[in-house]
């Protein structure tokens, strides 16, 4: 079965699978997509089983402009073929917190060169690109227990201006990987504890 085969199957399955009422929540809360179809996450992690890793898909169904082939998109592409220019190509063409959410989670976490791209993303104007940023690097803190010294000051230096920026998504997903930074020890803890404190934030 060739990709185009493939990506219409895809398709013909989520219009079987939709979900008005999931949709039209997602509306009334901002949430728009071209087209959406509200299928579950789980229902599509059992989709990206159904067809495993594959790039050309991947390729493919990130190119619809519809919220189920973008998520499915980030689940089944391989992160250790992923280029960083197509890595760049996806985060310009991310409009909703949702599909950048899932990217990180789903993706972005597992690229060779994840580290850079979360401090470049978290060193960005962006929303999405930050916040995509932070849910990466709270995923490598944990995986890596720790990162350089380096790094570090550069991250608790983003970090405090995050926790201050005007977008909600981007205050709870900066405070959100500084909780993951204070579990890696007591000093971590200490300047963590020390940065909520100075900002007026309960830990």
């Amino acid at each position: 079965m060739d990709i185009s085969d493939k990506l219409k199957q895809i398709k013909q399955s989520f219009r079987l699978r939709m979900n008005g009422e999931t949709s039209r929540s997602m509306r009334e809360k901002g949430v728009v997509y071209h087209i959406n179809w509200g299928v579950s996450l789980p229902d599509l992690k059992i989709k990206a089983k159904e067809y495993g890793k594959d790039y050309d898909l991947a390729i493919a169904l990130w190119k619809e402009d519809i919220r189920e082939c973008k998520i499915l998109a980030t689940m089944i592409m391989p992160a250790e073929r992923m280029l960083p220019e197509i890595t760049d190509i996806w985060m310009e063409q991310t409009f909703s917190l949702e599909i950048a959410e899932q990217a990180a989670f789903n993706l972005y976490q597992y690229l060779p060169y994840a580290s850079q791209k979360a401090f470049e993303w978290i060193s960005s104007d962006k929303e999405l690109y930050e916040v995509c940023g932070y849910h990466v690097l709270a995923r490598l803190l944990v995986k890596f227990r720790g990162i350089n010294s380096r790094s570090e000051e550069e991250f608790l230096d983003q970090v405090q201006v995050a926790l201050h920026d005007k977008s909600i998504s981007v205050r709870h997903a900066a405070m959100a990987c500084l909780q993951k930074y204070a579990t890696l020890g007591d000093k971590e803890e200490k300047q963590a504890m020390s940065i909520f404190k100075k900002n007026g934030i309960e830990f």
